[in-house]
């Protein structure tokens, strides 16, 4: 591990330090794109994407929706980079090396939706390209390259949203936020977030399709090959932080947001792999935030049945609670009645798709067009993930994991 955390220094440090020459020399241009664009009615962004997996093809579609103009798609995986360009149309080039995508200068913007261990890289390249940027969550690998990314697009004009989707939900920005500005649920020591799934691993997959498996890795350093490793890579450490970082950003970034609060205290973690093996990162975990005024519990299981299907998030405070999931939310004012099960929601509001993509995709469009920022900027994406980093180290150490005040050194 230290050998792949000096790589990765040494593999960011040269983009890092061209970020503002590059910038600067594209951004009479960009600016004056995006200026043409908000002017015009008709007239259509311009966008690659870096990573057309299966993920990233949903965004495709979306934009697509809002009239994005698909020009570029890169990839390292054959049917990934085919099945992109599929949606993207027949004027769309493609590419196996992303830094050729970003050299097309009639690119507005570009989609980041690769492993998250190149999310970091491909943004400051992105950046230095002169380029907006929608960058996929968890926004990045460690908390040092959370910091590196936020101080590159601090050091740009450009307009760069996590894709964390919560953070542009109607029914979360605009209803449940108020539950918490006017404090209806007294006050809150407890806060439970948990994940369910049942999730399988094939271990004898195959990858089927040609794939540059060194391109792949690339700053996690040399990787023993293997197709699991590449179809399951979230599963995995030097590509991800499993499932603690990948679905943990969603609920631990609302977690934070309702409560205010920027980063947790300490954290411990005990997960296993049950199930999924041979992969390395747990597909059961329970994790313990420690916050000044409140705990929280994050819990998964990839493991289960489909009894609690999906995540939820339930706020118990002294007056009452607060039960938020993919169907809407309910609150409840009372702690008596449970004797004939759950007891009746003073209020609820169930319109389902809490966190459809559509919103957030039609915020980033229109602060390209605004050049105001999105509702999902970097800093958010950073604080978001910091806490499960923190955890993943509680449980690689056995220990209480603890941050400090810089929200950049870790203590176990």
């Amino acid at each position: 591990m230290a050998d792949n955390r000096l790589n990765r220094r040494r593999f960011l440090g040269t983009s890092l330090a061209g970020v503002g020459a590059g910038v600067l020399a594209g951004t009479a241009a960009r600016t004056a794109r995006a200026q043409a664009a908000a002017s015009g009615a008709n007239a259509k962004v311009a966008m690659g994407i870096i990573g057309s997996g299966g993920m990233g093809r949903h965004h495709m579609n979306v934009f697509k929706k809002y009239g994005v103009e698909w020009a570029a798609v890169a990839d390292v995986y054959e049917p990934n980079l085919q099945k992109g360009l599929e949606i993207a149309g027949d004027k769309a080039k493609g590419y196996d090396d992303y830094r050729k995508l970003l050299e097309r200068k009639d690119l507005d913007a570009v989609l980041i939706s690769s492993p998250e261990h190149w999310h970091c890289q491909h943004l400051i390249d992105a950046l230095a390209a002169g380029k907006d940027v929608y960058c996929e969550k968890p926004m990045c690998w460690s908390i040092e390259q959370g910091n590196q990314m936020v101080e590159a697009v601090r050091k740009s004009d450009r307009i760069v949203q996590i894709g964390m989707q919560r953070r542009s939900s109607p029914i979360i920005r605009d209803e449940i936020k108020k539950y918490f500005d006017d404090k209806v649920l007294g006050d809150i020591h407890l806060v439970r977030a948990e994940w369910y799934w049942n999730f399988g691993v094939d271990p004898n997959v195959d990858v089927g399709g040609k794939l540059d498996w060194e391109r792949f890795c690339g700053p996690a350093g040399k990787q023993e090959y293997a197709p699991v490793k590449f179809r399951y890579w979230r599963y995995f450490w030097p590509f991800s932080g499993g499932n603690e970082t990948d679905q943990g950003t969603h609920l631990m970034d609302v977690v934070q947001w309702m409560m205010g609060v920027d980063q947790p205290l300490s954290a411990v973690q005990f997960g296993e792999v049950y199930k999924n093996k041979p992969t390395e990162t747990p597909d059961t975990f329970c994790c313990t935030f420690e916050y000044p005024s409140f705990l929280c519990t994050w819990t998964l299981g990839y493991t289960t049945s489909t009894w609690r299907n999906g995540w939820s998030i339930t706020f118990q405070g002294t007056k009452g609670a607060l039960f938020l999931t993919e169907a809407g939310y309910r609150v409840f004012d009372q702690v008596n009645g449970w004797e004939a099960g759950w007891p009746k929601p003073a209020k609820e509001n169930l319109p389902g798709s809490v966190t459809s993509t559509e919103p957030h995709t039609r915020n980033f469009l229109e602060c390209l067009k605004s050049r105001k920022q999105p509702n999902a900027p970097v800093e958010i994406g950073h604080r978001a993930v910091r806490p499960l980093h923190l955890a993943n180290m509680a449980l690689k150490k056995n220990t209480r994991a603890y941050l400090d005040k810089d929200g950049v050194t870790i203590k176990t």
